[in-house]
């Protein structure tokens, strides 16, 4: 596929010792599919079950026991596929990927190699405001392992095979990323992708969702060099600190005359050091041959077609709506998409809405500023949210429709918030309506006037000055005078045009 790249890569070249650097990014990202049962076992993939208590004969790789695939798993990564714009291969093959550990009680992985079940795609990323497209090589399903547990005992590891068989999506990127944030981006908006799709849940403090980060280091122009990768790192803020690092790493090796070595590292936190892991295999180590137990998987196009069909509007194209549509900006579409959860909340909001093209701008504003900014300082999430969206749309409805001010709106949010109600009812018991009656502002204003002598002489002169008697209007009024009107009567009283 053609890819799109707006980004200046000068921007991102890392200085050196001996001129400037250019770092080469690829990941592979492992997404735990959104199942209630293994790839090829009916045992539960639910979270934090005692240990082995999710096993069945397959995953504990029991004589004569066979694998059997999932069909919700092969659905749901075909929707995926379909979400990155790849091609969707209707014929693909499970290999065996040989190597031993003790969290893999088969000594092989069941994974695809040459044949996998999504090929080319893309992600479009946006960075510093400019637009770049991400290639996807391929997505492929496999088996998860076990997990060793090394920290019980001094003198002995557990085994727990509860994720042994877990069905993973492993989404291949090209290495097409130039920076760390760029790397961050992608991740992003690959997460943000699959949690739309609903096809994986996008955890990563629980490892449902995780990258092994490939990064090379070479001076502009020159051919890709050698490559290291950066296993399991499981917070996006750890890929951005992984890649610096080990960027920063390769170009003191090479400065100092030393060739980078292909291998295996992991990231530490704590110290925003990569370390040796061991030497990087090759494809040829792992021996991959078709597994004698499972058929080739074949589908049809008319299977991906009704999958098709079933998927959500993703993330690009309810942005690119919501900005058509409402006249939102690009930074604040985006950020009302940025999770599906806030994006329904948005939507329900302009269900609610008497007038929703002319008032659109308006309840997205409501929604990031006041309900967003409220509930990130109490640190709740938008399902936990005290205001409805059926009360923040009735609350829109009122200033939209000149019956309360924005500041009365304010107040109102706060009652609906704390106490619950309907924002119309409250309205009307509490006396909170806007005074739309020219003949009470018109009392007002010649009050403030009549108060202020010395202003009303300065005004003509200085006719910036009337903000000053808005806001005294205002005041005496409680803010409940509506502030247009009370524009319109001010410069007919002070003689302002």
């Amino acid at each position: 596929m053609g890819r799109k790249k707006k980004t200046s890569e000068k921007t991102n070249l890392i200085p050196g010792a001996t001129g400037d650097w250019e770092v080469v990014i690829g990941l592979e990202v492992h997404a735990q599919v959104n199942s209630k049962s293994k790839l090829f076992s009916g045992a539960s993939t639910k979270f934090g079950g005692e240990p082995n208590s999710h096993v069945s004969l397959v995953d504990a790789a029991m004589p004569g026991m066979l694998p059997v695939i999932n069909e919700e798993c092969v659905a749901q990564a075909v929707r995926t596929g379909l979400g990155l714009q790849a091609k969707i291969n209707l014929k693909s093959v499970f290999d065996r990927k040989n190597y031993f550990y003790a969290d893999l009680p088969q000594g092989y992985q069941i994974s695809q190699f040459k044949q996998p079940i999504v090929g080319e795609g893309e992600i479009e990323i946006d960075v510093d405001g400019e637009t770049k497209t991400i290639g996807i090589e391929r997505l492929h399903l496999e088996q998860d392992a076990g997990k060793s547990i090394h920290d019980q005992h001094p003198d002995y590891s557990y085994v727990d095979l509860n994720r042994s068989g877990v069905a993973l999506m492993e989404i291949v990127s090209r290495p097409d990323m130039r920076s760390s944030r760029e790397a961050q981006a992608y991740v992003t908006k690959l997460r943000m992708i699959l949690r739309y799709l609903e096809t994986c849940d996008g955890d990563m403090d629980k490892g449902n969702m995780r990258a092994d980060v490939n990064v090379s280091v070479r001076k502009p122009g020159d051919p890709l060099s050698t490559r290291c990768e950066i296993k399991n790192v499981n917070s996006i803020r750890f890929i951005g600190q992984a890649i610096e690092a080990e960027a920063r790493r390769q170009i003191d090796v090479v400065e100092d005359g030393g060739e980078v070595s292909q291998e295996t590292r992991l990231f530490d936190p704590k110290t925003g050091e990569t370390r040796s892991m061991r030497s990087k295999e090759e494809a040829h180590d792992y021996r991959y041959f078709p597994d004698p137990d499972l058929l080739p998987l074949e589908f049809t196009q008319e299977y991906v077609e009704e999958l098709k069909r079933g998927l959500p509007e993703l993330p690009d194209e309810k942005k690119k709506r919501f900005i058509k549509s409402f006249g939102l900006s690009d930074y604040d579409a985006g950020v009302l998409v940025a999770e599906r959860a806030s994006a329904n909340y948005f939507e329900a909001v302009l269900s609610c809405l008497k007038n929703s093209k002319r008032d659109g701008k308006l309840a997205a504003n409501w929604v990031i500023n006041e309900l967003f900014g409220r509930l990130n300082k109490e640190n709740m999430g938008i399902e936990e949210s005290p205001v409805s969206a059926e009360q923040l749309g009735g609350l829109v409805n009122l200033i939209g429709s000149d019956e309360i001010s924005g500041k009365i709106g304010k107040d109102l949010f706060e009652i609906v918030w704390s106490e619950g109600g309907d924002p119309a009812e409250i309205v009307e018991q509490r006396g909170m309506k806007q005074v739309t009656d020219t003949g009470a502002i018109e009392k007002t204003v010649e009050e403030v006037m009549a108060a202020n002598p010395d202003k009303v002489s300065m005004v003509k002169d200085k006719p910036s000055m009337i903000g000053w008697f808005v806001g005294q209007v205002m005041k005496a009024s409680g803010g409940k005078a509506n502030p247009k009107a009370v524009n319109e009567v001010l410069k007919k009283k002070l003689g302002i045009s």
